[in-house]
């Protein structure tokens, strides 16, 4: 009798460790289905806003440059309601101001410039001319700094050696670039004018790649100011001032804007 009840006892405790067994496996095998189903759950998509038109998109299909979403090429190659270039590389400065009340520009002044004075040569300098125009240039790091310590300048835009393109100052705001200067007979050309400067000097040519960034931006600015005319740093201020230079090809220029020679009236012929 005893013999019964113990083999009875021992299948009814092998009858328990095998459905324990069991559950473990429905356990395991339900925490696993859980776990794919949770995998499987789609994130959703963070929205972006286009800085150039407020359109709301998935990032995933914006177009991005530094920080800020545009929703296509053209937005990001457009100047947008406030005067600001999608593509340029953002670099707000403190020197600047509010153009007369109802004043649209309507010239670019190409100016050029190289801290320090042709140190594009041997390294890439171009960093210099931003901290310049920001207020930030380091003065000890070289005896021309110095010099130039005291002078609050910007321009609107800035075209590197590479093409870059920088933007320190909206179109619509007066950049302080022209100094004292006269153009046709009109005073005070930071009143109606935008500020263009080349990193360069006047002993070496332009690189073909800022001639290309040049042309590009006009036709961007042309686009919101077509009654805009061009003239050099020189032309506004003779005898005081001498950039772009012999070395900025007026005709280049002219050739790869396409540009009527009514909107250049002070000629083509190197100066």
């Amino acid at each position: 009798m005893i013999k019964w009840i113990l083999l009875f006892a021992g299948v009814g405790v092998l009858y328990l460790w095998i459905k324990g067994k069991k559950q473990v496996k429905l356990n395991t095998d339900e925490a696993a289905k859980i776990k794919a189903g949770r995998s499987k759950v789609v994130e959703p998509e963070v929205i972006v806003q286009c800085h150039h038109c407020s359109v709301h998109l998935p990032k995933s299909e914006a177009v991005m440059q530094e920080m800020r979403f545009y929703c296509s090429q053209e937005h990001l190659d457009s100047l947008d309601a406030q005067g600001w270039l999608g593509s340029a590389a953002w670099r707000i400065s403190p020197n600047q101001d509010m153009r007369p009340e109802g004043l649209v520009p309507d010239l670019a002044v190409i100016h050029h410039i190289s801290l320090p004075p042709s140190g594009f040569v041997d390294r890439n300098s171009t960093q210099f001319i931003v901290d310049f125009f920001q207020n930030k240039l380091d003065s000890s790091l070289h005896p021309y700094f110095e010099e130039i310590a005291d002078q609050k300048v910007s321009s609107h835009f800035l075209i590197s050696r590479r093409g870059e393109i920088f933007q320190f100052v909206s179109t619509q705001s007066k950049a302080w670039h022209a100094g004292a200067s006269s153009f046709l007979g009109r005073d005070k050309c930071n009143d109606f004018s935008i500020g263009i400067e080349l990193e360069g000097d006047g002993d070496h040519p332009f690189e073909d790649i800022q001639y290309s960034a040049l042309a590009k931006l006009s036709a961007q600015m042309h686009s919101v100011y077509p009654n805009l005319q061009f003239a050099g740093h020189s032309d506004i201020a003779p005898g005081r001032k001498v950039d772009p230079g012999m070395q900025f090809d007026w005709k280049k220029f002219q050739g790869k804007n396409n540009i009527s020679t009514e909107k250049l009236p002070f000629g083509l012929d190197p100066r």
